[in-house]
Formats: structure tokens, sequence, C-alpha cells
């Protein structure tokens, strides 16, 4: 086991930091990062940020200096890196971006919304699931023979899809699309653009929005997206809707899961738009069929 330094060349806060990893184990990488005196807030998920000043110490107290290269090609060995779309501080500043660029002037509001993606019950429905569904929209956007930019609601039912999530199907979605009309119109929009947002939400419930209906669409698709992901994509994300329900036991889960699985093939199709079916509904398809024989 080895901790592993970097150069001082990512410039922040006045000075330059480097990084700071385990090819390994996170326990010793925790020891060494308290040996140097370094706070919690440090840690990104696979690494710590160290200033320039402590470097020559780390390297002291035993850390090994490898170039950045190095340092990367044996994190990803090590199984413990971490993507950037799964860590969270990278994932909350694209999402403030985003939500400010979408809503401006009513960043009080964003940050209430993010702070409900953040809640410590959620293991899959979190800030992760909110950046892909608005990734996927984007996707979406120019991808077929009735898109053109889309909507404000259809983005901000996004945001408000799963803003109240406590695992109770329907009511979820209820709730969340009331908390979308009530606070959105005290922020100011028009309140038929805020019952748009909320009738929107409560398609997410069901995923079967009319053929007619564009904007529902697009958003049940973004929102199922998920489904097609590469196979280790998939495992990641059952693994994380597994911790979700970490409460119940494995028959009891199984059991749900095995529900929510057959819904979803009974969807025909499972893709209400033609990019979304060309992007994911094979592999989807493919995923839960596959889920379902497990």
């Amino acid at each position: 086991m080895t901790v592993l330094i970097d150069p001082p060349r990512w410039p922040a806060h006045g000075t330059e930091f480097s990084h700071l990893v385990s090819d390994a184990d996170l326990a010793e990488l925790h020891a060494m990062a308290r040996r140097l005196g370094l706070s919690e807030r440090a840690f990104d998920g696979d690494h710590y940020d160290v200033p320039s000043r402590l470097h020559d110490r780390a390297v002291a107290l035993g850390a090994v200096a490898v170039e950045g290269s190095e340092l990367t090609r044996r994190l990803i060995a090590s199984g413990l890196r971490i993507r950037a779309v799964d860590r969270p501080r990278r994932v909350a500043l694209v999402l403030r971006h985003r939500w400010n660029v979408l809503l401006p002037g009513q960043q009080r509001l964003g940050e209430q919304v993010l702070e409900r993606w953040g809640e410590p019950h959620r293991r899959y429905h979190d800030a992760r699931h909110l950046l892909g569904c608005l990734n996927a929209l984007g996707a979406l956007e120019y991808g077929g023979e009735d898109f053109g930019p889309r909507p404000r609601a259809v983005w901000l039912a996004a945001w408000f899809h799963d803003a109240v999530y406590r695992g109770a199907a329907g009511d979820d979605e209820e709730q969340s699309a009331a908390l979308a009309e009530r606070t959105l119109t005290a922020a100011g929009l028009e309140r038929d653009e805020a019952t748009e947002v909320g009738r929107l939400v409560r398609l997410t419930a069901g995923h079967a929005p009319d053929d007619e209906d564009v904007g529902g669409r697009v958003l049940c698709d973004a929102d199922l997206a998920v489904l097609g992901r590469d196979p280790a994509g998939y495992a990641r994300y059952l693994a994380d809707v597994r911790a979700e329900y970490g409460h119940l036991s494995d028959e009891a889960f199984a059991t749900g899961r095995r529900a929510v699985v057959e819904q979803l093939l009974a969807l025909d199709p499972l893709f209400r738009t033609r990019s979304g079916r060309q992007r994911w509904e094979k592999a989807a398809r493919r995923n839960l069929a596959g889920e379902g024989e497990r």
C-alpha cells in the first residue's frame, strides 16, 4: 500500500494544490491526512487537496512523489477513483451554475432545492441523478423529429421531479409537484407556468405521457435514461438503488424491485421520443430483462 502525491500545480485560493491519494486503501490515506493536519473538507471522495506548503512534509512522512499522470493511472487501477460526475462538490458546482442560468436571481430557492437532493437518506435519487436527468434532457434537445429548444417549464420539472423523496411511489411525485407549484409561484413565475411544471412532475410517477405531450415525453425519457447505461453503469445504478432501500430485507426488496422491472418492461415503447429510443431503448430492455432473470 502506498500513499502518492503529485506536484502542486492546481491553482486555487491564492496558492497551488497537490493531490494526495492511496493506491490501495482509503484508511491509510485518511491516516496520512490526519498527520498532515488536513481538514475533512479537503477530502473529495478519492483524494485530499494538499496546499503547496505541505507537499514536502507529506513526502517526509512517507508519501511517494509522482507525476500527475502516474498518480491518476495508479488511482484508476486501485478501483478507488471516483468519476467527476459522481464527485459531490463537482456535481453541486455544475448544478448551481445551471440553476442560476435557468432562473437568475433565485439563488436562495436553488439552494433550497439542492438541499433536498442532498438529503442523507438518498443513494440513487440524489444530485447525481438530477444532473444525469439534465444531461439527458440536453441530449434529447436536438435529437428528434419534433424538438426545438426545451421550454423552461420542462427544465424546471427536471429540477423538481424528485425534490421530495421518501420512497413512496406516487405520493413523492405529488408532493414534489405541489412543492414546485408553491415555491415557483412565490418566486414570481406566472401561475400557468408553475402549474405546467407541476403537471410534468406528476407524469414521472408512471412515465406514460400522451403522444401529443412533447414536454412530458422528453422529461420522462430523460428520467429513464439511466436504464440505458452500459453494463457497468447499470450495475452502479442497481447498487445505489439497493443502498437507498437498505432498511428492507433482501426478500422484500426483491419483491418490490421485481414489480418495478415488470412495470417498466410493460411500457411499449419504453422511451417516448424517437431519439430516446435510438439512444437507450435496446440497452434498457437488455438491462431490465437481465435484472428480471436474476
